[in-house]
């Protein structure tokens, strides 16, 4: 019998010792992001393996290049893409949120509460929650672009490119609600919206185009136009070059005449493909890349510019979806089924010259059927810039997307998380035995949020975290951390808010997580 009870303990030992280390590890994740909340947060400059270096601090930009070989740290950086994914904004303090929950398990575990019941204790106290913030939630109308605006701008305070929010947040804004119905969308495929990367002149020179930029200007090697007017645009995807062979054969030439005789018939063929886009009536021609043969050659070229057709090469495949939607024109796979009914039209096409660099690319401004697509050209002085204003600007409009699946705005400023603290204490003081205990401990750790956003603002986050249960308590709902003025005040007043979306979501990604890791008790490595 004694044996018996040696083997039972021996096991708990064991899952006590793993459970130790997969805590240790993923809160060994969320500390490498903590220093990187809210808008005094540090950013993280990286140095990839290709030798590429990366400055952020979006918790999941951060994550996905860390180099994470614990199964259990693993969990933590799928979790901030999970949070990207839904809310597309608070990677950070989802991380956060987890490692403090898990901080809390790491004392509940030792006082001897079963993994499972601080699970389901945790589970309830999740839902309660989210009850919570949507009985404190403000309604937003989406018709109002002004609280669209504030709420962006609190998410790209944080950002590298705050000083530029004034710009960017009606950008962000403008370019979601041009892309749906404000009355009956419940979702944002931000896919229709083209961000068009230039180095350049500042992030300043960013502007939102309501037609279509292509990052490549046109052809002119053979003195064709680069503005056109009254445009109408054609998308094909054949090649304007000679025919080549199915197979890989090739053709002997023994004598001048039948060398002649090839390049007549070879420019007869070029000619009556050019003399067929002519007739379509387009003036403007769009040639997708090609991998078989030669999507053009300088004699297709040099026919298209004389009939003064504007050419623009090397369209990529995967663009080819974007660029009818937005020109409402169809792709054209053979000549022969080129219609006046599948081109596009547009007021005018050109080239222009982006100030600050000599590259070009082609506006099309004024395009008569429109899409429900819109294109940012985003500016910058070098790659590093522009990469994190595009990631900026993604989660912007992820805030703005938010509101549209869920159209509620709630404080910011850690004003949520000291309040669904507060409520929970209280709840749990009507609770009896181990679920009030996880309760507790689940409040707690949700003050993590305003401690580390006091902490990294350089104020003294014991005396704040108190100031603001206090206010709370005395029914101030929006009492928030404004580190501006390194004092609490109302968020609602300074108009700090965010997408209740992200708040509900990072505590219950954050929760089940915690949860999952909670009911390991083994590691097992298969070879």
């Amino acid at each position: 019998m004694a044996g018996f009870t040696g083997e039972t303990l021996q096991e708990r030992s064991k899952g006590k010792d793993v459970r130790l280390s997969n805590i240790t590890a993923a809160k060994a994740v969320a500390n490498a992001v903590r220093t990187s909340l809210g808008p005094r947060g540090m950013d993280k400059l990286m140095q990839l393996k290709d030798g590429e270096v990366l400055i952020s601090n979006d918790g999941a930009t951060i994550l996905s290049k860390m180099q994470v070989l614990h199964p259990a740290a693993k969990m933590l950086v799928e979790l901030s893409q999970s949070q990207d994914i839904e809310a597309g904004d608070g990677t950070t303090s989802v991380c956060v949120i987890a490692g403090a929950l898990l901080e809390a398990c790491g004392h509940l575990l030792n006082k001897g509460i079963h993994p499972t019941a601080i699970a389901g204790s945790f589970a309830k106290a999740s839902s309660i929650s989210g009850e919570i913030l949507q009985g404190k939630a403000v309604p937003v109308d989406l018709h109002n672009r002004e609280q669209l605006i504030n709420a962006v701008k609190t998410c790209l305070s944080s950002k590298v490119v705050a000083q530029n929010s004034e710009l960017l947040a009606p950008i962000a804004v403008d370019s979601v609600l041009g892309i749906i119905d404000p009355d009956t969308a419940t979702n944002v495929d931000l896919r229709d919206i083209r961000m068009v990367q230039q180095i350049g002149g500042t992030i300043d020179d960013t502007e939102l185009v309501n037609g279509l930029v292509l990052s490549k200007g046109s052809s002119k090697t053979a003195g064709g136009p680069t503005q056109v007017p009254n445009a109408k645009i054609a998308l094909i995807q054949f090649c304007l070059s000679a025919p080549k062979t199915d197979m890989d054969n090739s053709v002997v030439v023994s004598d001048y005449a039948a060398m002649d005789r090839i390049l007549r018939d070879e420019r007869k063929f070029i000619l009556n493909l050019c003399k067929k886009i002519k007739k379509t009536g387009a003036n403007v021609l769009l040639i997708q890349k090609s991998i078989l043969r030669d999507a053009y050659n300088e004699l297709s070229l040099h026919f298209l510019a004389k009939m003064g057709i504007l050419v623009i090469t090397d369209i990529e495949r995967t663009d080819v979806e974007f660029i009818c939607a937005s020109l409402a024109c169809q792709p054209i796979a053979h000549v022969d089924s080129m219609s006046a009914e599948m081109l596009g039209g547009a007021e005018h096409v050109g080239d222009v010259t982006m100030p600050g660099s000599n590259t070009k690319v082609v506006k099309f401004t004024g395009v008569t059927n429109p899409g429900k697509t819109m294109t940012v050209l985003l500016r910058g002085s070098n790659d590093l810039v522009l990469a994190e204003a595009n990631r900026s600007l993604h989660d912007a409009q992820c805030v703005v997307r938010s509101l549209v699946k869920k159209r509620f705005l709630i404080a910011g400023g850690g004003s949520a998380e000291t309040e669904v603290a507060l409520r929970l204490k209280e709840y749990a003081l009507g609770t009896t035995g181990m679920d009030a205990y996880c309760m507790k401990a689940f409040a707690d750790a949700l003050e993590v949020i305003p401690y580390t956003l006091a902490e990294n603002a350089g104020m003294k986050p014991i005396e704040i975290v108190t100031e603001l249960r206090k206010r709370h308590a005395d029914g101030e709902i929006g009492a928030g951390i404004n580190v501006k003025k390194s004092a609490v005040t109302d968020m609602y007043e300074i108009d700090v808010v965010q997408p209740l979306l992200v708040t509900t979501c990072a505590i219950s990604l954050a929760t089940e997580t915690v949860c999952m890791i909670l009911k390991v008790d083994d590691l097992v490595v298969v070879a």
